[in-house]
């Protein structure tokens, strides 16, 4: 990657800069890394930082000197330490809505609003398995949609009551744990809150998308962290405002039981919490906000599997034990940074204990990645253990604690204690939370005339009555993504 923007003398990306209150320094791109500047003198100073100048002679007798400036190539700072791994489990699908009200519209502005609904339903329904798709085309398409089907749940006088529209269609959603077999509600909320939690879903696909890079950025670091924070305050949102409206309550093991929704907040903020270690220990943290982050991170993880406890094994194996794992992941993680905190403060006896600890959390880890990779049910079918990220850490235990007994049997002669030390770590900084999150107002296009023009008096009666064909949900076709080469990550 070449630079495109940089200044003569420290390289902040003005195009004028002056240089000790003598010299001004114009910069005028001419294409790919070479640059022509015009100074009084020649720039010598150019040389310190890399650029090469060659003195033009096409303009002899010119009041100014000109030169060229080759500008060498650069490297970006990639994140080399973020390498991560995230189970997913698949998106919801749903069946088709035709959005037709035969008799029921009666006007021109009540038919557009039913065909913007149709195709926006579509457009957003397009993106959740398209590759290109940014979270800015998915805030655009998502409150597209949302605001069109505000019309259906709120009444436009911002009153508390509800819309007479909310009951006029039937909407089918499969769940992301329990396969096909699909749910169906004629409630217009339960269709905000399916297709809302589809879109969380997608933020953590993509941040696991962005993850999966070979080369990751720290721009690309960000935007993985708000996309997981964007997801939990979605997700959050739901539970809080939204499924408590429902007329028929989520049945038991589907996606809107307060259990799993509550699984999926918690393990958006863990992962999000695992880019602010990888974080943490590119720029040399202390190691013992690195412990306290990583206790915390364990302790979310463990709050995620514990609400899934109750939930039928044969759905929610494989997703509990990424949960288990992760969560022996990063206690080990905690016991490491930890004893590299003790051993610090010369206790080095503490710290082998510490970095012991560590070890054996770290082969939980390792048993269970196995498990997990033998575990039917929804998610990938990979083998964590050996991805980069799990193989860093076992290096990194492993050499610290030689390094901790090395350094006893030559310096401290400590005893080491036969007891754990207990972790009562508190991190300050680098604890996420969602951000917070609202659905859209009701479009422009929702007027009250636009309202009567629904007219539910002219609905068939014997409507409800008649047998209707099944829907066929088809499943999400969701692109087949490969790790990238040695990075560690797999997203499903």
């Amino acid at each position: 990657m070449r630079l495109r923007k940089v200044t003569a003398f420290n390289w902040s990306g003005h195009r004028r800069k002056r240089l000790g209150g003598k010299q001004e320094v114009d910069l005028q791109s001419s294409g790919g890394g070479r640059w022509v500047c015009r100074v009084s003198t020649p720039p010598f100073e150019f040389l310190k930082t890399g650029v090469r100048v060659s003195p033009r002679t096409d303009r002899p007798g010119a009041k100014d000197t000109v030169f060229t400036l080759f500008v060498p190539k650069v490297k970006v700072k990639y994140l080399e330490k973020m390498t991560h791994w995230f189970h997913r489990n698949p998106l919801k699908a749903t069946a088709p809505v035709s959005f037709n009200y035969y008799g029921v519209v009666t006007g021109p502005a009540a038919s557009k609003i039913c065909s913007d609904l149709r195709s926006s339903r579509a457009r957003l329904l397009e993106l959740f398995t398209d590759l290109s798709c940014n979270p800015e085309m998915m805030k655009n398409a998502a409150d597209s949609y949302f605001s069109l089907l505000q019309g259906f749940i709120n009444s436009l006088d911002e009153s508390t009551q509800e819309s007479k529209l909310r009951y006029i269609q039937n909407f089918k959603w499969t769940d992301t744990l329990q396969g096909q077999v699909p749910s169906a509600q004629q409630d217009a909320v339960f269709e905000l809150i399916s297709m809302g939690f589809n879109v969380a879903l997608w933020y953590t696909k993509y941040a696991s998308r962005l993850a999966g890079k070979e080369n990751i950025t720290e721009d690309e670091a960000k935007e993985v962290h708000r996309s997981l924070k964007i997801a939990a305050g979605i997700f959050k949102h739901l539970k809080e405002s939204h499924i408590p409206k429902l007329i028929t309550p989520a049945e038991k093991g589907r996606d809107l039981e307060a259990r799993l929704i509550e699984a999926y907040i918690i393990q958006c903020q863990a992962e999000a919490q695992e880019v602010t270690i990888a974080r943490a220990i590119e720029l040399k943290h202390a190691p013992g906000l690195i412990a306290a982050l990583a206790y915390e991170t364990a302790n979310f993880y463990q709050k995620a599997d514990h609400a899934l406890s109750s939930l039928e094994p044969a759905y929610s194996a494989k997703w509990r034990k990424y949960l288990h794992l992760k969560m022996c992941f990063y206690t080990a993680y905690a016991y490491c940074y930890h004893g590299q905190t003790l051993l610090a403060s010369d206790k080095c006896g503490e710290a082998i204990r510490s970095l012991q600890e560590a070890e054996k959390f770290y082969a939980k880890a390792e048993a269970l990645c196995k498990e997990y990779g033998e575990t039917k049910g929804p998610g990938p079918t990979v083998k964590p253990s050996g991805h980069l990220f799990f193989r860093k850490l076992g290096n990194l235990v492993k050499n610290t604690l030689e390094k901790c007994q090395r350094e006893n049997g030559f310096i401290y002669f400590q005893k080491v204690p036969t007891e754990a030390p207990q972790l009562e770590l508190k991190a300050n900084y680098g604890l996420v939370e969602p951000v917070p999150f609202e659905f859209p107002p009701p479009s422009a296009h929702w007027t009250p005339e636009t309202l009567a023009a629904f007219d539910l008096t002219k609905r068939p009666k014997d409507d409800s009555a008649k047998p209707k064909p099944e829907e066929v949900v088809k499943p999400v076709k969701e692109p087949d993504i490969k790790p990238q080469k040695d990075t560690g990550c797999y997203i499903s």
